[in-house]
């Protein structure tokens, strides 16, 4: 299950972080993953006790890498070559919470935008001197 060294895509995907490796890609080349605080490559080799810090969606977690595997198991497998930090796990929690409680606050229209609708929207946000 152990190497000395695997590709941070193979073992994103491998950790279940990314539902397939070309998604773990992208979200690397769109700097949504980090290592020790840089940017990194898709190539890049990472090593136990690594420091990640993925984004996925509103959620930044931060990890340290325990294992090595480039075979995706069940999630519980998955789970054991991670370790969430206490502040990581705790931010989320709050972000979570504080996303739940503006949640009723956000005023969300109740159906869709007619034709017309549109193109009056599309006329509204153009700016000056665009032809």
């Amino acid at each position: 299950m152990s190497e000395h060294k695997l590709r941070i895509d193979k073992w994103l995907w491998a950790a279940r972080f990314f539902k397939t490796r070309s998604l773990a890609k992208a979200a690397i080349e769109g700097g949504k993953v980090q290592l020790d605080g840089q940017r990194i490559k898709v190539s890049k080799e990472i090593a136990e006790g690594d420091r990640l810090v993925i984004r996925q969606g509103y959620d930044l977690r931060e990890v340290i890498v325990l294992a090595l595997s480039d075979q995706r198991r069940g999630a519980p497998d998955a789970q054991l070559l991670y370790e969430e930090t206490a502040s990581s796990i705790e931010r989320r929690e709050s972000d979570a919470a504080a996303r739940k409680a503006a949640g009723g606050m956000i005023e969300r229209p109740l159906h869709r935008p007619t034709k017309k609708q549109r193109r009056q929207i599309h006329r509204f946000k153009e700016l000056p001197g665009e032809d």
